[in-house]
């Protein structure tokens, strides 16, 4: 397949793009390098350098060669952020993502699949595990922007014919085993990286938000999925859009408290790790567990990192290897 991934610079989208071409397909990445690194782009793709809120630059990369699929990461994603900023979020992720589906319904691309997110089950009156058909109440300005992409895919099949995996994935976490690729926000925000440079005296101020939760240890569950395996599942989505569009739910379907992820890397780490309690972040729901049943019986997906030591491990060796990311120093 011929295939363009926007966001391909960033975190889930290298890894997709990676994974892409060692199934031996042509990968083009396309990205603003607003949070992406431009040494994140695996070798082997090609890059486009657009911004997406430019609906004409948009419009041009799209029309420059016939994809078989177009895979779209490009987003704001930071949750606490958009509860500060939210006409920024709902306004950047919105449009961007417009200006995308309309560029492909125009020039003829028949799939996409879109990086969702768990973040549109926001609230906390159905139990886990979450499954496709659970009821979407956005906890944010983040999830509701992505809520609002998934509508506008609806109408884009409707009218256009335009096939659309949503993935809406829970926590990716991990990095490529192979060391190749691995996690580099700036500023970093995910609970595994951040936990694992506290162990290794990069981030001493590590704290854990909230410890009165109605948990086994007062703190968040999150199911953590390792970053391979996503990349795996929208692989095999693209499979899955040759006559319909699909939903699915990506996670593990296993929950690990944040206390349960400082014990993980201390083990991983063989070190302490430094942290303190502080406040509920506005947002965080106690628990999100994926239900992905519906993927896994449709096109066989079985996610291979399946502990939660496996998944920190893979992050630790990458961190440890690259103590300033993806700078040279």
């Amino acid at each position: 397949m011929k295939c363009l991934v926007t966001g391909g610079a960033g975190f889930v989208g290298s890894h997709v793009a990676q994974s892409l071409l060692d199934a031996g397909h042509d990968v083009v990445v396309l990205d603003d390098l607003s949070t992406g690194h431009r040494a994140a782009v695996p070798g082997g793709a090609r890059f486009m350098h657009v911004d997406l809120a430019d609906a004409q630059a948009t419009d041009n990369a799209v029309a420059s060669e016939r994809w078989d699929a177009v895979l779209h990461f490009a987003a704001l994603s930071l949750v606490g952020v958009s509860m500060q900023q939210p006409f920024l979020y709902l306004r950047r992720n919105y449009i961007t993502a417009l200006n995308l589906i309309e560029a492909c319904a125009r020039h003829g691309v028949k799939k996409i699949v879109f990086s969702s997110t768990a973040a549109l089950f926001g609230g906390d009156d159905r139990p886990p595990p979450i499954s496709e058909a659970a009821h979407i109440d956005p906890g944010s300005p983040y999830g509701e922007s992505k809520f609002l992409i998934e509508r506008a895919l609806v109408w884009a099949d409707r009218i256009y014919g335009l096939r659309s995996a949503c993935l809406r994935y829970f926590n990716a976490a991990g990095a490529d085993p192979k060391g190749r690729l691995g996690e580099d926000h700036r500023p970093e925000t995910h609970l595994i990286p951040l936990t694992i440079d506290a162990a290794l005296g990069r981030h001493p101020g590590l704290k854990l938000f909230g410890r009165d939760y109605p948990t086994r240890d007062g703190t968040c569950v999150r199911d953590y999925i390792h970053v391979t395996d996503l990349a795996d599942a929208h692989i095999r989505a693209i499979g899955q859009l040759d006559d319909r569009s699909v939903t699915y739910n990506l996670g593990n379907g296993l929950g690990f408290t944040n206390m349960e992820v400082v014990e993980s890397v201390e083990r991983v780490t063989g070190r302490k790790v430094p942290w303190e309690w502080a406040d509920r972040r506005p947002g965080d729901p106690a628990v999100l567990v994926a239900d992905s049943t519906l993927i896994r019986q449709e096109t066989g997906w079985d996610p291979q990192y399946q502990k939660l030591d496996q998944i920190v491990e893979t992050a630790f060796l990458w961190r440890e290897s690259h103590p300033n990311g993806y700078s040279e120093s």
